[in-house]
């Protein structure tokens, strides 16, 4: 799986677009709505699944759920060196916990988002996963009171200046 940009074309940003907002749109509704078929809709789709641009996955509403807690959590290391950063990486990619981590300029090194199953299991999962490491300088868990927005649409191109 190659990590270079696909090539995108007109048909293939409106298509992007309708499967981020519905998956389980059929290959026909997708066809008219962009002006393909819906087998060169299904050429597409598998294009995009070949070269690792569209995953399927499912996405759970939390809210139905009842006992998600999320958590950001902060983190500035205290020893900065290639070995850290990779150590931090692969304990972070590996906890099932860690539902996004960025790295960030300025005062923190990371910004981590986790997703348990109440104040206990973050504790825990705070506790192993930064309170152990010598490396961190330090880190602060914020709970998350409410989300007003989950999403994971991404933008396929900038956005069209409209002319005034």
């Amino acid at each position: 799986m190659s990590t270079t940009p696909l090539a995108l074309d007109e048909f293939d940003h409106r298509l992007l677009e309708l499967l981020q907002r519905d998956a389980d749109a059929t290959l026909s509704a997708l066809g008219d709505e962009v002006g393909l078929s819906a087998s060169a809709v299904q050429r597409r789709i598998k294009r995009y699944r070949e070269s690792g641009l569209m995953r399927q996955v499912a996405v759970l509403n939390p809210a139905m759920l009842g006992n998600i807690t999320l958590a950001t959590v902060l983190v500035a290391l205290e020893r900065e060196s290639a070995r850290h950063h990779a150590a931090f990486y692969a304990r972070m990619r590996s906890s099932t916990e860690v539902q996004q981590c960025y790295v960030l300029a300025g005062e923190w090194d990371y910004l981590v988002i986790l997703a348990t199953t109440g104040l206990p299991h973050t504790r825990e999962v705070a506790e192993r996963l930064f309170g152990n490491d010598e490396t961190l300088k330090r880190y602060e868990t914020r709970m998350v009171f409410e989300p007003i927005k989950l999403g994971l649409h991404l933008p396929t191109r900038p956005p069209v200046k409209r002319k005034k």
